[in-house]
This record gives C-alpha cells, structure tokens and sequence, in this order.
C-alpha cells in the first residue's frame, strides 16, 4: 500500500503480519525495547523486520535501527527513511539521500478519531474546507483520521530536517481525490497540500503527499527531493523520480 504512495527510487516495505519471528532484532535494539510490553515489541519489531528488506531492496546489508529524539529512526549514512506501525500494518520506506532529501509515512486504522482528538488535530479552516467540498460530501472515508494520518507524515518529513517541533495546528492541509475512484470501489486515494504555518529555511512552506483507503488501513506519504528549491516556488513537489 505504502509503495503505491511514493515513486521508484524509494524502496518500500510493508507487512500485515503482528508478530516476527525470535532473533529478528539486533542485540542493540533489543536493549532499547527489553522492558517495552509485547504490543511495544511486536510493532518495533515488525517495523524494523520491513526496514531490513527495504535496506536489502537498495543494495544495503542489513544494520540496526536505533532511534533519536521524538522516535526519529536512525538510518545508515547516505539513507534516508521513515516507518509506521498500527494494528494490522506496518511499513517502512527508505532512499538514498542523494535523491530524497527526506520523507515522512504514516499508515492508521480507517476510523474516526477519538472522541475529543479531532479538536487537537483539525484546524478550523481544514473543517470549513471538508464541509464545503465534494471530498467532504463523499461517504466512506474518516475524513478525520486521514488528515491526522496526513499531519503525521509531515511532521516526520519536517522533523530530520529542522530537529524542532511541529505542532497539528502549524500545518494547513488540503486534500483531493483521485477522479477515477469516485464512482466507488474497494479503495479510495488522491493527493494532499499541507501550507506550512511555521517557517524554517530547511523546509519549503508547501509540502505535498499522497494519500490511500484500502482494506480497513489509511495511508499517506510526504516526500521532499533535494532540489526543492529549483522547483515552483514555495513547492516541495518531487514525485517524479529523478535520472
């Protein structure tokens, strides 16, 4: 699902499985989760299990993954990446820094928020928008927890780059949806704009994504190419691989 997202030259890796099998993890990961509870494991796990074949996809031999501050994984000089767990999936995409200055993915269960989240999450400008427009109108999507899902990949776009933080309300977004999936279907997908409310010069005030409903998950992906700055201004667009 996540590969869908995201274009060639990122190596994704995803799996639907809870558990992975004993020795899976590097001994110095296991030190960083040997007091964690089982859910904790099983998603670190699992997570890091995808981060390998995404490693082995790119040419790498296989390394731990430790994390930084705020979870910030960890990656191999010359990498970059991102991972996402939730129940039922987890997923990891990495490429080369070289062609992706960074890149953020989240994948959630498709359900609304928490009663009382939303009011932390959704501007009030993003609610007008759902309200009056066809994507708001549309059923079958948790309008909510996609943009949730939408704010997570972008604060882990933005986080590698500026080590600050980003909160829900400094980020404006506005989604679309794909015209061929309007007549319904077992998936739905568009793209989305998130209008940056904080500035930072590693970071162009525009980021865009992708975002994708399939089998009961919502996933979405922000991806921003080094030469950001060379492209429509205030954009960070990059989707097209680069030669």
């Amino acid at each position: 699902m996540i590969e869908r997202l995201l274009p060639g030259d990122v190596s994704c890796a995803a799996t639907r499985e809870e558990t992975v099998p004993d020795g899976t993890l590097f001994p110095e990961e296991e030190e960083l989760i040997a007091r964690s509870v089982a859910k904790r494991r099983n998603d670190f796990a699992t997570a890091r299990a995808c981060a390998r074949r995404a490693m082995g996809r790119l040419g790498l031999e296989p390394v731990a993954v430790l994390h930084g501050k705020r979870g910030m994984p960890l990656w191999p000089d010359g990498i970059v990446g991102s991972l996402t767990h939730c129940d039922g999936y987890r997923a990891a995409a990495l490429a080369r820094a070289a062609d992706v200055l960074s890149l953020g993915v989240d994948a959630e269960p498709h359900a609304p928020l928490p009663e009382g989240v939303g009011e932390l999450v959704v501007r009030p400008s993003e609610r007008e928008r759902f309200a009056g427009s066809r994507a708001g109108e549309e059923g079958g999507i948790h309008w909510d927890r996609l943009l949730f899902s939408a704010k997570e990949s972008v604060f882990k776009t933005w986080y590698p780059l500026t080590l600050t933080e980003l909160d829900f309300d400094e980020a404006d977004l506005t989604f679309r949806r794909d015209d061929d999936d309007r007549a319904g279907g077992p998936a739905a997908s568009g793209t989305f704009t998130a209008r940056l409310l904080r500035t930072d010069p590693a970071v162009p005030p525009v980021l865009d994504g992708r975002w994708r409903v399939e089998d009961g998950i919502v996933a979405t992906a922000v991806l921003l190419r080094p030469n950001w700055r060379d492209g429509p201004a205030g954009s960070g667009a990059g989707w097209v691989q680069e030669s």
